[in-house]
């Protein structure tokens, strides 16, 4: 049976995915030479979620994440040298240094940060989708967060708003089965985290993390839904992370046989092996890509190393916009480059709301079908 998905689809996957993995190998190998400092999450073994969900939406539609966050970007079409230089803290980052690992900041890819709150993106992608639909574009908002998020509050309250104003948003739980070093289900009363989403009358399915041409099927089906205006998606991806929780976790709560298991699944190989299996792609065409984005990983740790570090004077700029202050292009700034497609919003004094927020008609509906009138 001839394969439902293209040549260049798989190749492009696969080279996100290979750089993910070679990218975050690197950090961790940076980490330990003292180069990067704080707290560093390692995204290796759950490349197949960035991978398909980033082919399976817009380059405009909007993103944000947890601070598990140097892949999504790189998925998105960052700069792998000034991702490296955030880490390091030097000003060649996208943010200058100041973000650091867990607060990677792409505006120009609309990739709207990491944050290291756990479950805080999570009201923020609500406001990013109303936004969206106060302006009327047809733009989704990917929202990832990881499985412990599940158990904050601002998840119950915003998923209620998310559902009940039909915010064109699709969130991804990556659940990597551990939150910090704790399994989900020692901490949860109901462990498969999108039926949750059933008490807000949300569209919820769970989908194989660990295979990217499954992630991208499920989030275009969903993207589709969601642009349509039929209202929000809760998908969990069922993953798993190689490594530990950050860099310096040695994951003693799990036995060094689960991780050998796990590893059979590895996302990466799975994909190459359907390509070569389909015959659409050669181990020649894996090995260049190997290849070129080795090399890609090379020059990102040199042009990190040679980022000068930030002067003392930068310690208070940028922490307020002045009314009328231009952004900041950071590829401009620090690559020389013209960035011509820069992301620009109508003003809000000609918008209005074209819908009814709290409708009701159907309050009182959904009163008398409780037998409350």
């Amino acid at each position: 049976m001839a394969s439902a998905y293209s040549k260049d689809l798989l190749l492009t996957m696969y080279r996100k995915m290979y750089l993910m993995r070679r990218f975050e190998e690197r950090t961790q190998q940076q980490y330990g030479l003292g180069k990067i400092a704080g707290f560093c999450h390692l995204y290796i073994g759950q490349e197949a979620v960035a991978a398909g969900v980033n082919e399976a939406i817009r380059p405009d539609d909007y993103m944000l994440s947890g601070y598990r966050d140097h892949a999504q970007p790189l998925a998105r079409g960052s700069h792998a040298g000034m991702i490296m230089a955030e880490l390091f803290g030097r000003t060649g980052g996208y943010s200058k240094g100041k973000g650091g690992s867990m607060h990677v900041f792409d505006i120009e890819h609309h990739f709207y940060g990491g944050y290291g709150i756990v479950g805080g993106q999570i009201p923020l992608a609500a406001g990013m989708a109303f936004a969206s639909r106060y302006r009327n574009e047809d733009r989704i908002t990917v929202c990832y967060f990881g499985d412990a998020a599940a158990n904050q509050g601002a998840f119950h309250e915003t998923f209620n708003m998310a559902a009940k104003w039909k915010l064109p948003v699709l969130y991804i739980c990556e659940n990597n089965r551990y939150g910090m070093g704790t399994a989900i289900a020692r901490v949860s009363a109901e462990p498969e985290i999108h039926k949750r989403g059933a008490a807000y009358n949300m569209r919820h399915e769970a989908v194989d993390g660990m295979d990217a041409l499954k992630v991208y099927d499920a989030v275009k089906d969903a993207a589709a839904y969601i642009r349509a205006g039929k209202g929000p998606v809760l998908m969990e991806a069922n993953t798993y992370r190689f490594r530990g929780h950050s860099v310096v976790d040695p994951a003693n709560y799990r036995s060094k046989q689960e991780v050998e298991d796990e590893r059979k699944n590895d996302p990466i190989p799975r994909l190459m092996a359907y390509a070569i299996k389909q015959k659409l792609a050669k181990e020649a065409d894996f090995e260049a890509i190997e290849a070129e984005v080795k090399e890609q990983v090379d020059e990102a740790v040199k042009f990190a190393d040679e980022s000068p570090e930030p002067h003392l004077d930068e310690l208070w700029r940028d922490t307020i916009v002045e009314e009328g202050e231009e952004d900041v292009r950071p590829r401009e700034r620090v690559l020389g480059v013209k960035v011509d497609k820069w992301p620009s919003y109508p003003s809000g004094k000609d918008l209005k709301v074209t819908w009814d927020l709290e409708p009701r008609e159907q309050a009182e509906k959904a009163d008398k079908a409780a037998g409350l009138k």
